[in-house]
């Protein structure tokens, strides 16, 4: 397990995987900068630990987990900018809706799950935008499977609640459908 990480692997890490990532960190801080600040801070550390990396293990679930944390590490910093420079402006919200979002139903959706607290944002965003498994998100959190599928019940139950009955169905291809919001 201790590998140095080539410039072709690396190269290759990168070119396969930043598209992902970037989209995730967009989905979580709405914002065209922080998704790239994110995305590049992700690769660095990625880089920087291919060392600890598991080569039995797949690295996807490994390369979110250090996402997550640049995420939650950059939002926490955002929070503070925000509280310190009050006349601050959220950027990239229209932009984002305008090309993510297509039609009025996914906007809706869009806006509840922005509701939810940040666990439930993220279990949202890796299985449904990013299209992982349970699996491979319970390991890029850290946490048991049955906690994953405990925390993607707890979202989509509150997803429910927030629509009051609409019919959106959110499955990915070949899994189980967790639920009807």
């Amino acid at each position: 397990m201790n590998q140095n990480i080539t410039q072709a692997q690396a190269e290759t890490i990168f070119h396969d995987y930043s598209p992902q990532i970037y989209r995730a960190a967009m989905f979580l801080t709405e914002s065209p900068t922080l998704a790239d600040d994110i995305t590049q801070d992700t690769f660095i550390q990625v880089f920087r630990k291919y060392h600890r990396y598991d080569p039995a293990k797949p690295i996807l679930p490994w390369i979110y987990k250090i996402a997550l944390n640049m995420t939650r590490k950059t939002l926490r910093r955002q929070k503070l900018f925000f509280l310190i420079r009050e006349d601050s402006v959220k950027e990239g919200r229209n932009v984002v809706e305008d090309v993510v979002l297509k039609n009025e139903q996914d906007e809706e959706l869009w806006k509840e799950i922005h509701k939810l607290t940040q666990k439930s944002r993220e279990i949202i965003v890796m299985h449904y935008y990013s299209g992982l498994k349970l699996s491979e998100i319970a390991t890029a959190l850290g946490i048991p499977l049955g906690t994953c599928k405990s925390r993607l019940n707890a979202a989509l139950n509150s997803l429910g609640k927030q629509l009051h009955g609409n019919n959106i169905m959110m499955a990915n291809e070949g899994e189980d459908v967790y639920g009807t919001i």
